[in-house]
């Protein structure tokens, strides 16, 4: 079955390098970027781990937990885990976990039969802290992730759950973001006092924090 944006994410119990994780309990008040790798000592997924770890200010500011996820044992994952360190320059600082059973790769659908029936793509999920599916993104495994876009993407869950906007094309921190159409013109100017520039009755875009 697919998994569905807005779906419940699938609760599992699996062995990881931080020991045994509860997801639903693990993940606690947290958001969450849950993100597989094909297998251990691959060169794509070790720069991706690397940069993760790079990152993990950037995730706390976010309130957010991160977790990888390998079809291969947790031994192997420690032995990788110097490998990382070792050639990116930042120690892998979360938890990954060690699907050999594949239960949770069937869960998420991270196997593609037809990619290859014994490694997971490079899937990413991203979940809010009331456990429900907000974004996934699937790249193919030759393609290595853009954790910047991720970043970007929470930020914008984040503000767009805030304050009740969506953000344009290219949109970053600081920039313009849309006003609902559903919000009439009166009520668009009771919550956005500060004004706002109307391109056409349905495009409206206002700076926030003004």
């Amino acid at each position: 079955m697919t998994l569905q944006l807005g779906q419940l994410a699938p609760d599992f119990e699996q062995e990881s390098t931080h020991g045994k994780i509860r997801f639903h309990e693990w993940l606690g008040n947290s958001w969450c970027v849950l993100f597989s790798h094909p297998k251990d000592f691959t060169p794509v997924c070790t720069t991706e781990l690397g940069e993760v770890a790079r990152l993990r200010k950037q995730w706390e500011a976010r309130n957010v937990k991160v977790i990888g996820l390998s079809v291969d044992p947790v031994d192997s994952h420690q032995e990788w885990e110097s490998d990382i360190e070792a050639t990116q320059g930042h120690a892998v600082n979360f938890p990954m976990l060690a699907d050999a059973d594949q239960k949770v790769s069937q869960l998420y659908n991270m196997i593609h039969p037809e990619c290859d029936p014994t490694v997971t793509v490079r899937s990413v999920f991203v979940i809010d802290p009331a456990r429900r599916i907000r974004l996934s993104i699937t790249y193919p495994p030759s393609t290595g992730r853009n954790f910047s876009e991720i970043l970007r993407s929470i930020d914008s869950l984040q503000l767009t759950d805030k304050y009740g906007v969506s953000t344009p094309v290219n949109w970053t921190e600081g920039n313009e973001v849309i006003i609902s159409p559903k919000l009439t013109e009166d009520a668009a100017k009771a919550k956005f006092p500060q004004g706002f520039r109307t391109l056409r009755p349905y495009l409206r875009l206002v700076r926030l924090g003004d």
